[in-house]
Protein backbone atom coordinates (compact mmCIF):
# COMPACT_ATOMS: atom_id res chain seq x y z
CA UNK A 1 0.00 0.00 0.00
CA UNK A 2 1.05 3.32 -0.79
CA UNK A 3 1.50 6.47 1.42
CA UNK A 4 -2.04 7.58 2.87
CA UNK A 5 -3.96 4.58 1.19
CA UNK A 6 -3.18 5.36 -2.31
CA UNK A 7 -1.73 2.73 -4.11
CA UNK A 8 -1.14 1.60 -8.12
CA UNK A 9 -4.55 0.11 -7.72
CA UNK A 10 -7.70 2.41 -8.49
CA UNK A 11 -8.26 4.69 -5.76
CA UNK A 12 -11.52 6.16 -4.67
CA UNK A 13 -11.89 9.17 -3.06
CA UNK A 14 -14.74 10.80 -1.22
CA UNK A 15 -14.79 14.86 -1.19
CA UNK A 16 -17.10 16.56 1.15
CA UNK A 17 -17.62 20.01 -0.15
CA UNK A 18 -19.22 23.22 1.94
CA UNK A 19 -21.51 25.79 0.84
CA UNK A 20 -19.68 29.33 -0.23
CA UNK A 21 -16.31 27.42 -1.25
CA UNK A 22 -14.51 28.62 -4.69
CA UNK A 23 -14.84 26.97 -7.46
CA UNK A 24 -11.64 26.97 -7.92
CA UNK A 25 -10.57 25.11 -5.33
CA UNK A 26 -12.97 22.37 -6.00
CA UNK A 27 -10.93 21.86 -9.56
CA UNK A 28 -7.48 21.90 -7.81
CA UNK A 29 -8.63 18.69 -6.17
CA UNK A 30 -10.54 17.32 -8.99
CA UNK A 31 -8.83 18.13 -12.42
CA UNK A 32 -5.19 16.46 -11.63
CA UNK A 33 -6.47 13.33 -10.94
CA UNK A 34 -8.81 13.52 -13.80
CA UNK A 35 -5.69 14.37 -15.90
CA UNK A 36 -3.45 11.71 -13.95
CA UNK A 37 -6.38 9.03 -15.66
CA UNK A 38 -6.52 10.56 -19.00
CA UNK A 39 -2.16 10.37 -19.13
CA UNK A 40 -2.06 6.86 -17.65
CA UNK A 41 -4.76 5.84 -19.78
CA UNK A 42 -6.67 4.00 -16.96
CA UNK A 43 -9.00 4.95 -13.94
CA UNK A 44 -6.30 5.39 -11.66
CA UNK A 45 -8.46 7.37 -9.83
CA UNK A 46 -12.24 7.97 -8.81
CA UNK A 47 -14.40 10.20 -6.66
CA UNK A 48 -17.41 11.41 -5.05
CA UNK A 49 -18.91 14.52 -4.62
CA UNK A 50 -21.12 14.96 -0.91
CA UNK A 51 -23.04 18.34 0.76
CA UNK A 52 -23.70 18.62 3.72
CA UNK A 53 -27.58 18.35 2.95
CA UNK A 54 -27.48 16.59 -0.48
CA UNK A 55 -28.19 19.50 -2.31
CA UNK A 56 -25.55 21.16 -5.15
CA UNK A 57 -23.28 23.52 -3.40
CA UNK A 58 -23.67 27.11 -4.04
CA UNK A 59 -20.30 28.92 -4.53
CA UNK A 60 -18.81 31.85 -4.88
CA UNK A 61 -18.93 32.39 -7.86
CA UNK A 62 -22.37 31.39 -8.30
CA UNK A 63 -22.04 28.26 -10.34
CA UNK A 64 -23.47 25.19 -8.23
CA UNK A 65 -21.75 21.87 -7.88
CA UNK A 66 -23.65 18.93 -8.03
CA UNK A 67 -23.05 15.94 -5.48
CA UNK A 68 -23.79 11.99 -5.07
CA UNK A 69 -25.79 13.43 -2.19
CA UNK A 70 -25.77 14.31 1.77
CA UNK A 71 -22.65 13.68 3.27
CA UNK A 72 -23.91 10.10 5.49
CA UNK A 73 -20.45 8.03 6.35
CA UNK A 74 -20.33 4.62 7.02
CA UNK A 75 -17.20 2.74 7.90
CA UNK A 76 -15.10 3.69 5.07
CA UNK A 77 -11.48 3.59 4.57
CA UNK A 78 -11.24 5.60 0.93
CA UNK A 79 -9.49 8.84 1.65
CA UNK A 80 -12.19 12.20 2.36
CA UNK A 81 -11.12 15.22 1.49
CA UNK A 82 -13.28 18.06 2.86
CA UNK A 83 -12.93 22.08 0.74
CA UNK A 84 -14.37 24.74 2.94
CA UNK A 85 -13.48 28.57 2.31
CA UNK A 86 -16.01 30.95 3.51
CA UNK A 87 -18.12 30.77 6.72
CA UNK A 88 -16.58 27.91 7.52
CA UNK A 89 -18.03 27.79 11.30
CA UNK A 90 -21.81 28.53 9.89
CA UNK A 91 -21.04 25.04 7.85
CA UNK A 92 -19.25 23.17 10.01
CA UNK A 93 -22.82 22.37 12.64
CA UNK A 94 -22.41 20.00 15.32
CA UNK A 95 -23.97 17.10 13.31
CA UNK A 96 -21.68 17.53 10.55
CA UNK A 97 -18.57 17.67 12.97
CA UNK A 98 -19.61 14.67 14.75
CA UNK A 99 -19.75 12.26 11.63
CA UNK A 100 -16.27 13.64 10.42
CA UNK A 101 -15.17 12.25 14.21
CA UNK A 102 -17.02 9.33 13.65
CA UNK A 103 -15.59 8.86 9.72
CA UNK A 104 -12.09 9.99 10.75
CA UNK A 105 -10.99 6.96 12.57
CA UNK A 106 -11.85 4.06 9.47
CA UNK A 107 -10.14 6.90 6.99
CA UNK A 108 -6.95 5.95 5.11
CA UNK A 109 -6.61 10.05 5.51
CA UNK A 110 -8.72 12.80 6.37
CA UNK A 111 -7.24 16.25 4.16
CA UNK A 112 -8.29 19.81 5.29
CA UNK A 113 -8.67 21.91 2.21
CA UNK A 114 -8.05 25.48 2.68
CA UNK A 115 -10.62 26.60 5.75
CA UNK A 116 -11.45 22.91 5.73
CA UNK A 117 -8.20 22.62 7.71
CA UNK A 118 -10.55 24.67 10.29
CA UNK A 119 -13.53 21.97 10.13
CA UNK A 120 -10.70 19.56 10.96
CA UNK A 121 -9.34 21.77 13.77
CA UNK A 122 -12.60 22.45 15.62
CA UNK A 123 -13.99 18.94 15.00
CA UNK A 124 -10.73 17.56 17.45
CA UNK A 125 -8.68 15.68 13.96
CA UNK A 126 -5.97 18.01 13.89
CA UNK A 127 -4.91 17.55 18.04
CA UNK A 128 -1.00 16.89 18.10
CA UNK A 129 -0.50 17.27 14.29
CA UNK A 130 1.22 19.66 12.52
CA UNK A 131 -1.76 21.37 9.81
CA UNK A 132 -1.21 24.44 7.89
CA UNK A 133 -4.05 26.94 6.52
CA UNK A 134 -4.45 29.81 4.06
CA UNK A 135 -1.73 32.46 4.81
CA UNK A 136 -4.18 35.22 5.31
CA UNK A 137 -5.73 32.79 8.48
CA UNK A 138 -3.00 31.60 9.94
CA UNK A 139 -2.23 34.02 13.03
CA UNK A 140 -6.34 33.56 13.73
CA UNK A 141 -5.84 29.34 13.12
CA UNK A 142 -3.19 29.39 15.63
CA UNK A 143 -5.03 31.44 18.57
CA UNK A 144 -7.86 29.21 18.02
CA UNK A 145 -6.85 26.06 17.96
CA UNK A 146 -3.35 25.79 19.85
CA UNK A 147 -3.16 22.06 20.76
CA UNK A 148 -2.08 22.07 16.82
CA UNK A 149 0.95 22.85 15.51
CA UNK A 150 0.46 25.50 12.55
CA UNK A 151 3.12 25.41 9.48
CA UNK A 152 3.71 28.37 7.08
CA UNK A 153 3.67 25.87 4.39
CA UNK A 154 1.87 25.22 1.00
CA UNK A 155 0.55 21.65 2.66
CA UNK A 156 1.26 20.13 5.44
CA UNK A 157 1.20 15.85 5.32
CA UNK A 158 1.29 14.66 8.98
CA UNK A 159 0.12 10.86 8.97
CA UNK A 160 -2.97 10.56 8.29
CA UNK A 161 -3.64 14.26 8.25
CA UNK A 162 -3.12 16.59 5.43
CA UNK A 163 -3.93 20.16 4.85
CA UNK A 164 -3.41 23.22 2.40
CA UNK A 165 -3.17 26.75 2.11
CA UNK A 166 -5.21 27.46 -0.84
CA UNK A 167 -5.84 26.31 -4.21
CA UNK A 168 -2.53 26.91 -5.83
CA UNK A 169 -1.07 24.62 -2.86
CA UNK A 170 -3.85 22.34 -3.21
CA UNK A 171 -2.96 21.86 -6.86
CA UNK A 172 0.38 21.02 -5.59
CA UNK A 173 -0.65 18.57 -2.87
CA UNK A 174 -2.36 16.26 -5.73
CA UNK A 175 0.94 16.17 -7.59
CA UNK A 176 2.61 15.29 -4.57
CA UNK A 177 0.10 12.48 -4.05
CA UNK A 178 -0.06 11.65 -7.07
CA UNK A 179 3.68 10.75 -7.81
CA UNK A 180 4.03 8.90 -4.00
CA UNK A 181 1.18 6.68 -5.30
CA UNK A 182 2.40 6.26 -9.33
CA UNK A 183 5.59 7.77 -9.64
CA UNK A 184 7.35 10.72 -10.71
CA UNK A 185 7.00 10.64 -14.63
CA UNK A 186 3.23 10.52 -14.05
CA UNK A 187 2.91 13.22 -11.50
CA UNK A 188 5.60 15.58 -14.13
CA UNK A 189 3.40 15.02 -16.94
CA UNK A 190 -0.10 16.32 -15.16
CA UNK A 191 1.64 19.01 -13.70
CA UNK A 192 3.20 20.18 -17.58
CA UNK A 193 -0.93 20.44 -18.12
CA UNK A 194 -1.82 22.92 -15.73
CA UNK A 195 1.89 24.78 -14.29
CA UNK A 196 3.38 27.11 -16.86
CA UNK A 197 6.41 30.31 -16.25
CA UNK A 198 6.59 33.06 -18.35
CA UNK A 199 9.47 32.92 -20.53
CA UNK A 200 10.69 36.55 -20.42
CA UNK A 201 13.61 36.37 -22.93
CA UNK A 202 11.67 35.15 -25.72
CA UNK A 203 8.43 36.46 -24.88
CA UNK A 204 6.04 33.30 -24.87
CA UNK A 205 4.42 31.08 -22.21
CA UNK A 206 6.82 27.82 -22.06
CA UNK A 207 5.94 24.64 -20.13
CA UNK A 208 8.07 24.58 -17.20
CA UNK A 209 7.42 20.84 -15.47
CA UNK A 210 7.37 21.38 -11.51
CA UNK A 211 6.14 18.66 -9.09
CA UNK A 212 5.00 19.10 -5.50
CA UNK A 213 6.68 22.42 -3.69
CA UNK A 214 9.01 23.46 -7.00
CA UNK A 215 6.54 26.09 -8.09
CA UNK A 216 9.54 28.47 -8.03
CA UNK A 217 12.38 27.48 -9.44
CA UNK A 218 15.74 28.08 -9.28
CA UNK A 219 17.35 29.65 -12.10
CA UNK A 220 20.45 27.54 -12.25
CA UNK A 221 17.66 24.60 -12.02
CA UNK A 222 15.40 26.48 -14.25
CA UNK A 223 18.65 26.56 -16.92
CA UNK A 224 19.74 22.96 -16.42
CA UNK A 225 15.92 21.61 -16.81
CA UNK A 226 15.15 23.47 -20.17
CA UNK A 227 18.58 21.56 -21.03
CA UNK A 228 17.35 18.19 -20.76
CA UNK A 229 14.35 18.78 -22.26
CA UNK A 230 16.13 19.77 -25.34
CA UNK A 231 18.65 16.95 -25.46
CA UNK A 232 16.54 13.92 -24.39
CA UNK A 233 17.53 12.11 -27.34
CA UNK A 234 20.63 12.11 -26.41
CA UNK A 235 21.29 12.63 -22.93
CA UNK A 236 24.43 14.83 -21.73
CA UNK A 237 26.19 13.96 -18.22
CA UNK A 238 25.81 15.48 -15.21
CA UNK A 239 28.86 17.12 -14.96
CA UNK A 240 28.65 18.92 -18.39
CA UNK A 241 24.53 20.03 -17.31
CA UNK A 242 25.71 21.74 -14.01
CA UNK A 243 28.75 23.24 -15.66
CA UNK A 244 26.38 25.07 -18.26
CA UNK A 245 23.77 25.79 -15.28
CA UNK A 246 27.02 27.61 -13.86
CA UNK A 247 27.02 25.18 -11.04
CA UNK A 248 29.18 22.43 -9.74
CA UNK A 249 27.41 19.00 -10.30
CA UNK A 250 27.46 18.35 -6.31
CA UNK A 251 25.50 21.83 -5.78
CA UNK A 252 23.38 20.69 -8.84
CA UNK A 253 22.05 17.73 -7.17
CA UNK A 254 21.88 19.66 -4.12
CA UNK A 255 19.65 22.33 -5.43
CA UNK A 256 17.72 19.66 -7.31
CA UNK A 257 16.79 17.63 -4.39
CA UNK A 258 15.72 20.85 -2.37
CA UNK A 259 13.59 22.76 -5.23
CA UNK A 260 12.23 19.85 -7.38
CA UNK A 261 12.08 17.03 -4.62
CA UNK A 262 14.11 14.68 -6.72
CA UNK A 263 18.26 13.93 -8.29
CA UNK A 264 18.48 15.58 -11.46
CA UNK A 265 18.98 11.63 -12.75
CA UNK A 266 15.68 11.00 -12.18
CA UNK A 267 14.15 13.94 -13.61
CA UNK A 268 15.94 13.99 -16.79
CA UNK A 269 14.76 10.20 -16.91
CA UNK A 270 11.22 10.82 -16.54
CA UNK A 271 11.49 13.83 -19.09
CA UNK A 272 12.58 11.02 -21.20
CA UNK A 273 10.10 8.23 -20.26
CA UNK A 274 7.37 10.39 -20.67
CA UNK A 275 8.79 11.57 -24.51
CA UNK A 276 9.12 7.73 -25.17
CA UNK A 277 5.29 7.13 -23.81
CA UNK A 278 3.50 9.48 -26.16
CA UNK A 279 5.73 8.15 -29.00
CA UNK A 280 4.52 4.56 -27.48
CA UNK A 281 0.76 5.45 -28.09
CA UNK A 282 1.04 8.07 -30.80
CA UNK A 283 3.10 6.59 -33.40
CA UNK A 284 3.98 3.04 -35.03
CA UNK A 285 7.55 3.74 -34.81
CA UNK A 286 9.56 0.17 -33.26
CA UNK A 287 10.37 0.27 -29.85
CA UNK A 288 14.12 0.07 -30.72
CA UNK A 289 13.60 3.34 -32.86
CA UNK A 290 12.02 4.75 -29.61
CA UNK A 291 14.41 3.56 -27.71
CA UNK A 292 17.28 5.71 -29.69
CA UNK A 293 15.31 8.58 -29.72
CA UNK A 294 14.80 9.36 -26.23
CA UNK A 295 18.64 8.37 -25.27
CA UNK A 296 18.26 4.96 -24.06
CA UNK A 297 21.16 2.26 -24.99
CA UNK A 298 18.96 -0.42 -26.17
CA UNK A 299 15.11 -1.48 -26.60
CA UNK A 300 15.51 -3.89 -23.66
CA UNK A 301 17.11 -0.92 -21.55
CA UNK A 302 14.39 0.99 -22.66
CA UNK A 303 11.43 -1.73 -21.80
CA UNK A 304 13.16 -2.13 -17.89
CA UNK A 305 12.68 1.44 -17.58
CA UNK A 306 9.75 1.69 -18.84
CA UNK A 307 8.38 -1.07 -17.20
CA UNK A 308 9.42 0.04 -13.78
CA UNK A 309 7.95 3.22 -14.32
CA UNK A 310 4.37 2.67 -15.48
CA UNK A 311 3.98 -1.01 -14.43
CA UNK A 312 3.27 -2.02 -17.88
CA UNK A 313 5.74 -2.96 -21.00
CA UNK A 314 5.41 -0.47 -24.16
CA UNK A 315 4.01 -3.45 -26.00
CA UNK A 316 1.16 -3.47 -22.81
CA UNK A 317 0.70 0.41 -23.40
CA UNK A 318 0.40 0.09 -27.13
CA UNK A 319 -2.31 -2.62 -27.12
CA UNK A 320 -3.80 -0.97 -24.64
CA UNK A 321 -4.71 2.46 -25.58
CA UNK A 322 -4.47 2.26 -29.06
CA UNK A 323 -6.88 -1.73 -29.46
CA UNK A 324 -4.08 -3.04 -31.40
CA UNK A 325 -4.29 -0.40 -34.06
CA UNK A 326 -0.90 0.63 -33.32
CA UNK A 327 1.44 -2.06 -34.02
CA UNK A 328 4.95 -3.07 -33.31
CA UNK A 329 6.84 -3.03 -36.48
Amino acid sequence: MGMAGLDREQQHIDILVLPEVNLILVASVIEPLRAANRIAGRDLYRWTLHSPDGRPVETKSGIPVPVSGAFRPSRESDPLFVLACYNWKHHATRDLKVQLSRTARHRAFVAGIETGSFVLADAGLLDGFSATTHWEDVEDFSRAFPQVAIVRDRFVIDGKRITTGGSLPTLDLMLELIRRAHGYSLALEVSRLFIYEQERTRGDLMPMPTVGMARIIDPRVQAAVRLMEETVEEPIPLARLARRAGVSARHLQHLFAEVMGVAPHEHYLALRLNAARRKVIETRATFAAIAAETGFNSASAFSRSYRASFSESPSDTRRRLTGGIISEG
